[in-house]
């Protein structure tokens, strides 16, 4: 099973989103920013790594907000949602594109399958609170 991390960042009410590129796994579909765990990194570490990477952004790192594993046809992962501050404007280095949504425009997306179930969570669950802010 691969570890992968993804940040619930919040700003002024809206989560960050980003569009993976073409050509890749789950190219063209949108997700909550992160990526995979290297041999010996810690989940925070990866995440903080990740969004500097694809993001050139900064982070603080919240606590762990769910674990959610998942089966696709060609490997399983365990994708482990992080709240997350960042620090500064985060641009799409990594990524097709960047976007700042509402919890209840989360649906009009295309989202990657884990991603989607946080965000059917989020909305069904009311935990938006719980999730966003530490």
């Amino acid at each position: 099973m691969i570890a992968v991390t993804a940040a619930l960042a919040a700003r002024n009410g809206r989560l960050l989103i980003a569009r993976r590129p073409d050509g890749r796994h789950m190219g063209g579909r949108w997700e909550f920013p992160g990526g995979k765990l290297e041999k010996g990194e810690l989940p925070e570490d990866a995440l903080k790594r990740e969004l500097r990477e694809e993001l050139g952004v900064e982070a603080e790192i919240g606590p762990i907000r769910a674990a959610i594993p998942y089966s696709y046809p060609e490997k399983d992962v365990l994708l482990l949602f992080y709240s997350a501050r960042l620090k500064g404007e985060p641009r799409p280095i990594d990524e097709a594109a960047l976007e700042w949504v509402s919890i209840g425009e989360l649906a009009d997306y295309d989202l990657a399958p884990v991603d989607a179930l946080i965000a059917e969570r989020l909305t069904q669950d009311d935990i938006s609170d719980a999730i966003l802010y530490f």
